[in-house]
């Protein structure tokens, strides 16, 4: 069957790390509505499309990398970075209308901070935040939106300082109104309607009839929204990691796990199922943040892995989620590298097999700086970044000492893209691979 979505008149491709998008020319103007479509629920998932809208962080991380001001203005470190102080920008209002004050900021990090170890504390404007080890790379640590400031509403209403407020929100659908008094100046846009739970077909065909704005274009689908002319908006990094986890109690013996890491052909999943977008990768960072990715090997060598597995072959599950299509072809295709060095595994569906020896996992990484980001993707696998230095060297150690086990085993590092209305004009994507609407302005074509 053919498919119905069009060939567009011109491409246009926003790279968030570009000094000004291509379609910035267009003078923008208030009013107007934006309607997204996604798979995840806007609100609830952790990188939901409407939670970078709704809520601010004190710190945020710009294109270039640079911790800069979000509602702290400036911060310093005191007792060998044991000790910061954040001082908060004045005249910031909740949606509610209650004022940002540091006791709110303390209650906020507190709750969001339970197992981190920080002393939070308020004083005056400021917000003083301590710890018995140090915290070099805090602020930076402050910008993920885990710390993102929130106040409980009266009604259960999500309650932030974000350029835009919910008006409106059920199961996987939210109405966002632009907040009148947000410290970063009104918003453009009048109305954001986020649509959850929609397949990628249905994305497309309502974004070919010119139902919806803006719309996400998967990793493998790339190449094929290139080949159609779709307009999109593109990650300068890539921010999904595409990883192996190994039980290591179903799977005791070292050996065994070394052996399963490398018979993974990540060429063959980058070059055939991924189209050649993302990385490959054996770190568990990407090169744009850590700069040391190429030490970690990512060639197959099944030779050694028949050494590594002497002779041994128990029945393996490899878990993967059923439900993303891509996600199942990879399980199987990382099934038939194993079964070519000897293994006798099976493919099985994580819903009903959470326990399995292995499963195929997918990661979303939202930190921007390096030690952040090490620490984020750590605590994905329930690990702790112990070393609390941000020298590069440093973060190295810590990943190469934590991947030794073979536990985790890195395959692709992917992008995040959108397919963007041509009425759309100023999007910019955050390093996270989040949609940054605040400037964003759309003509009234329709």
């Amino acid at each position: 069957m053919k498919r119905t979505v069009p060939l567009w008149l011109a491409v246009v491709s926003l790279l968030f790390a570009l000094p000004e998008p291509a379609n910035a020319r267009t003078r923008p103007h208030y009013g107007g509505t934006l309607r997204m479509e996604t798979r995840s629920d806007p609100l609830k998932a952790p990188d939901g499309a409407a939670r970078n809208l709704i809520f601010d962080t004190l710190t945020q991380v710009n294109g270039s990398g640079e911790v800069v001001p979000a509602l702290a203005v400036s911060w310093e470190s005191q007792s060998a970075n044991h000790r910061w102080q954040f001082h908060l920008r004045s005249g910031v209002r909740f949606h509610d209308g209650s004022p940002l004050t540091a006791e709110a900021v303390e209650q906020s990090l507190s709750v969001a901070c339970v197992h981190c170890g920080w002393r939070v504390r308020a004083g005056g404007d400021s917000v003083v935040i301590t710890s018995d080890a140090p915290m070099p790379g805090l602020p930076a640590e402050l910008a993920r939106n885990l710390y993102a400031i929130t106040r409980p509403g009266a009604d259960g209403t999500p309650n932030g300082t974000g350029p835009f407020r919910v008006a409106n929100s059920s199961k996987d659908f939210v109405v966002l109104a632009p907040n009148d008094d947000s410290w970063q100046g009104r918003p453009y846009l009048e109305r954001i309607e986020i649509y959850g739970g929609v397949s990628i077909h249905d994305q497309w065909l309502d974004f070919s009839v010119g139902k919806a704005d803006l719309v996400e274009v998967p990793p493998e689908k790339l190449s094929l929204a290139q080949q159609e002319r779709m307009p999109l908006a593109i990650t300068a990094r890539p921010p999904d990691l595409l990883a192996l986890t190994l039980s290591d109690q179903l799977l005791s013996d070292p050996h065994l796990r070394q052996s399963i890491a490398l018979t993974l052909d990540r060429a063959s999943l980058f070059n055939v199922i991924f189209q050649k977008q993302g990385e490959l990768t054996a770190s568990l960072l990407p090169s744009a943040l850590s700069g040391y990715s190429f030490l970690f090997p990512t060639a197959v060598n099944l030779t050694r892995a028949r050494e590594l597995r002497g002779g041994q072959s128990p029945a393996l599950r490899l878990s993967a989620d059923f439900s993303n299509e891509t996600l199942r072809l990879v399980a199987e295709r990382l099934a038939l590298n194993l079964r070519d060095a000897g293994w006798n595994v099976r493919v099985v569906p994580l819903a009903v097999n959470a326990n399995a020896e292995l499963s195929l996992r997918l990661l979303h990484l939202e930190a921007a700086a390096a030690q952040s980001a090490l620490r984020e993707t750590l605590e994905d696998f329930g690990a702790t970044l112990r070393d609390d230095t941000a020298d590069p060297a440093a973060l190295y150690r810590a990943e190469s000492a934590f991947l030794q086990s073979h536990t985790v085993v890195p395959l692709l590092y992917l992008p995040k893209a959108y397919g963007v209305s041509t009425r759309v004009h100023n999007l910019i994507l955050s390093p996270s691979g989040a949609p940054q609407l605040a400037n964003v302005s759309v003509e009234d074509t329709r």
